[in-house]
């Protein structure tokens, strides 16, 4: 092994443990091309050398401290390390020349590289995603079989460091997809295809479409009481949340108005009758007072409509319960003593067993929901406790809310007695249909893109 082979060492085996030694220490991957290019002379002569890999072509050039990519001479190594990878011969070490190369690059050996030149194949760890590369040492003197078993061996040493050092740009997604490959292995077999057919199956795994809304308890069918009248409420029959019976009174007017207007209509009655007698009795005697009984009984009439509307307008200040039911109304001190008009609500008497669910749900969160679907209402009170139900109608139109927002209003029928009292608020969770679980997580953030993305 003395000789030109081995470069100049006394004994080539300790400049490969130097050079193994070093190429551990590195600092990192710039300092390992570096030295593969540059200090490789310490096994055998050479007077160029080039580091090159597939997914970033010549990477280091002996002599120089960085390569330039446009010069002609590397773009001619770019071309003749590409051929030396794909070419069909077996691997390891070996010496090549102009004779494997296409006519084009064999041209201009001469011209760029020495006579006697060594590829010195850089396999790729596929589970890495690494791409194949090589050392192309080029020189004036043949070499052995003894230096090329040493040059693999140090590329095999190198290559070890370099992996170690360096992390390949496309080592994410690509070698996650190649781990667990093997030639024999097909490639459904793979780790990373498991892996990507799972989550495929996820995603595309049937999931119930729902959404969450702020509802409550409400009643079904409530009878409404209105004023019946213009007028000042003075007093309160019952409490709020109070049981009532039908016919019982609620609330009371004050009837001291009414009162007084009744009676002056009454007077104005009684008066416009004593006055047509008076002239029935001279009608008797004087015939012309026969023409004024006609107008008299007019007169008679309106007075007599007059009371009686104010009559029925004085019975009608107590206000009585249409039916059985529990009254829902505001505090009473709230009322007293307050101007209604007609029309205007009061109360509601609602039967404690015949309740809905009421939600609102935000205009964002609308999904499509079909009569019939089913309804949880998680009450605040009882969360663990849902009370079910199933869709009855949903609103078409968005209709304003008192916080200034919109929303669709969805009225859900109980499927069994609730057992809780109305006006109990909580979480609506209304569902749809069947959607992937993709298009189910994804529903929300994609409709958010829309809004800014014209497609």
């Amino acid at each position: 092994m003395n000789g030109p082979a081995a470069g100049g060492q006394a004994n080539p085996l300790l400049a490969l443990l130097d050079l193994g030694h070093r190429a551990r220490a590195a600092a990192g991957s710039e300092e390992l091309a570096f030295l593969l290019a540059n200090d490789t002379r310490a096994l055998l002569p050479y007077r160029q050398a080039a580091l090159w890999f597939a997914d970033g072509g010549v990477r280091t050039l002996s002599g120089v401290t960085q390569a330039d990519r446009n010069a002609p001479y590397v773009q001619w190594l770019e071309k003749v390390c590409r051929v030396l990878t794909e070419a069909p011969s077996a691997p390891g070490v070996r010496v090549v020349g102009p004779d494997g190369l296409p006519p084009e690059l064999a041209a201009e050996w001469n011209e760029w590289l020495p006579a006697f030149s060594v590829w010195v194949p850089l396999p790729a760890d596929e589970a890495r995603g690494e791409r194949p590369g090589g050392l192309l040492v080029a020189g004036d003197l043949p070499l052995d079989g003894q230096t090329l078993a040493l040059l693999g061996e140090w590329a095999d040493i190198w290559l070890h460091a370099w992996r170690a050092k360096h992390r390949p740009a496309t080592a994410g997604l690509a070698a996650w997809w190649r781990r667990g490959a093997t030639p024999d292995r097909p490639w459904w077999k793979r780790r990373g295809a498991k892996i990507a057919l799972g989550v495929l199956a996820l995603l595309l795994l049937p999931v119930r479409l729902s959404v969450l809304a702020p509802g409550e308890l409400v009643a079904a069918n409530p009878a409404v009481i209105r004023a019946p009248l213009d007028g000042v409420i003075g007093q309160f029959h019952v409490r709020p949340n109070q049981l009532v019976k039908a016919g019982e009174a609620l609330f009371g007017f004050d009837e001291g108005p009414i009162a007084s207007r009744l009676e002056v209509a009454r007077q104005a009655l009684a008066t416009a009758e004593a006055e047509y007698r008076q002239f029935a009795q001279l009608a008797l005697s004087d015939p012309k007072s026969k023409n004024q009984l006609a107008a008299l009984l007019g007169k008679i009439g309106e007075k007599r409509a007059e009371e009686a509307f104010l009559a029925s307008q004085f019975e009608r200040t107590r206000v009585l319960a249409p039916q059985d039911g529990v009254a829902i109304f505001d505090d009473p001190a709230e009322w007293v003593g307050r101007p209604v008009q007609t029309g205007e609500r009061v109360m509601r008497i609602a039967r404690p067993d015949d309740v809905e669910i009421e939600a609102w749900i935000p205009i964002g969160d609308a999904i499509p929901l079909d009569e019939g679907a089913e309804v949880s209402l998680y009450l605040a009170a009882s969360p663990f406790a849902p009370v079910e139900g199933r869709l009855r109608y949903l609103t078409h139109d968005a209709i304003a809310r008192p916080d200034g927002s919109h929303a669709y209003r969805a009225r859900a029928l109980v499927e069994a007695p609730a057992g809780r009292r109305i006006g109990l608020k909580g979480t609506v969770k209304l569902r749809g249909g069947w959607v992937p679980f993709g298009y189910w997580m994804m529903r929300r953030p994609l409709a958010t893109i829309r809004q800014f993305v014209a497609i």
